[in-house]
């Protein structure tokens, strides 16, 4: 559910005072979540079922709850990030790209530009998400 105003009440006209809510490549957003106007989704994001996003999402983050707070980092193919190695790599199991915790809580890929579609072999499956588990 995306909301489009701070504000709603029925009686009240405000179409004029529509905000903005900016969803970014890549974003998942869970059934029953809910969006509220003036958010900004980042990049391959992943917003959990019933999750009430208020505010900014950074790239990659991983958001549950009511509000929705980050609980990790998820990879472009929908994985759950884990520090993988000395290096602070994390590594995406099945497309076996990494990324970096960058500073000011920033993730980033460093295998392919994250405006960059992905190559035709990452780009299907080809095992199901719980063999990954």
């Amino acid at each position: 559910m995306l909301t489009n105003i701070s504000n709603p009440r029925a009686q009240i006209v405000r179409h004029d005072f529509y905000e903005d809510t900016l969803i970014r490549r890549g974003a998942t957003i869970g059934a029953n979540a809910t969006v509220v106007c003036g958010s900004v989704i980042g990049r391959y994001a992943f917003v959990a079922a019933g999750a009430v996003v208020t505010g900014r999402v950074p790239d990659y983050a991983f958001m549950r709850g009511v509000p929705a707070k980050q609980d990790g980092w998820i990879s472009r193919h929908g994985h759950r990030l884990q520090r993988r190695d000395v290096d602070g790599f994390y590594l995406c199991p099945e497309s076996g790209l990494r990324y970096r915790e960058m500073e000011q809580g920033r993730l980033r890929c460093i295998d392919i530009d994250e405006e960059a579609p992905l190559p035709k072999e990452l780009a299907r499956a080809k095992k199901g998400y719980r063999d990954y588990k």
